[in-house]
């Protein structure tokens, strides 16, 4: 479906224009095509064994190639769990180690592509070959991340409520983001994206000092999930009608929305300032005290 031009200059570039300059993220698959592409081989396995005199050899191919399988599936979840782990200042490390276990389940599945298509009964030569693949496996893609980040003096049970909390909250944003392309309309999915940085932004701030929670937990629950339906209905309504009440009627939720959460952002981030105030005058008194005189 043809989409108008939203430029800044276009008839509709004018409405509800920011004058503060937003930097947008841009999204990109941690996984990409250097992942996607280790599902060929498992193809290319297949498509070779087929009328193979020999059922061992068809059978080890068809094993080779469902492992091969495997390792690409996880090498790209372990990918985006190693991406989300460097986007936080404070997580934890993957419970599960993907890309290890992709290398591994890499190598047997050479090894049996080798065993499929040798002549003779050889060992060695498969499990050199499985060898020589899962190195290269971790030398082209690392290993997992190995041990929490800034972790340190934060209480593992309130660690884990705010990871809850957080999982809920990207839930929510990432329906509306699915949600919203029903509409069809280019002007209310841009501005949902912006709303959405807004809330990941308090989302950040709630990891990285998690006593944040009980103040944040409303907007990231109960105000982000009303968001979510808001969404769903105007996705609905707009899609079938164009109703342009409708559609202003939604922009300005978000904008009012994303005014909470910015304000909310704003609210920790001093009260953290303040936190550190106290903590710095105390300090100073305590050395004063022991005769240490700071300039």
């Amino acid at each position: 479906m043809a989409q108008r031009y939203g430029g800044k200059y276009s008839p509709a570039g004018s409405e509800n224009q920011d004058t503060s300059k937003r930097i947008r993220r841009i999204e990109v698959d941690p996984a990409g095509g250097r992942a996607n592409v280790l599902f060929v081989p498992a193809i290319v396995l297949v498509a070779t064994s087929f009328g193979s005199p020999n059922a061992f050899g068809f059978l080890s191919a068809m094993l080779g190639a469902a492992s091969l399988t495997l390792s690409a599936w996880l090498l790209r979840g372990g990918l985006r769990a190693e991406a989300a782990y460097h986007a936080r200042k404070v997580a934890r490390r993957p419970a599960l180690p993907r890309k290890t276990i992709a290398a591994a389940f890499s190598g047997v599945g050479t090894a049996l592509a080798v065993v499929a298509h040798q002549n003779g009964f050889d060992l060695v030569s498969p499990a050199i070959y499985g060898i020589v693949a899962a190195g290269l496996h971790l030398t082209a893609f690392g290993f997992d991340p190995m041990r929490n980040k800034g972790m340190d003096g934060i209480d593992t049970f309130q660690q884990d409520r705010v990871a809850r909390v957080v999982d809920e909250a990207e839930k929510h944003l990432i329906t509306m983001r699915e949600t919203i392309n029903r509409a069809g309309d280019r002007q209310a999915t841009a501005r949902l994206e912006e709303f959405s940085d807004t809330a990941r932004d308090l989302i950040r701030t709630v990891e990285e000092d998690p006593r944040d929670l009980t103040a944040a937990r409303k907007y990231l629950g109960v105000y982000l999930q009303g968001a979510r339906d808001a969404t769903a209905k105007f996705a609905d309504i707009y899609s079938r009608t164009r109703d342009t009440q409708a559609r202003t009627d939604y922009l300005a939720l978000l904008d009012d929305l994303e005014k909470n959460f910015a304000a909310r952002n704003r609210k920790s981030l001093l009260e953290d300032r303040s936190d550190l105030t106290i903590e710095i005058d105390v300090l100073r008194e305590r050395l004063s005290r022991e005769g240490v005189r700071l300039k």
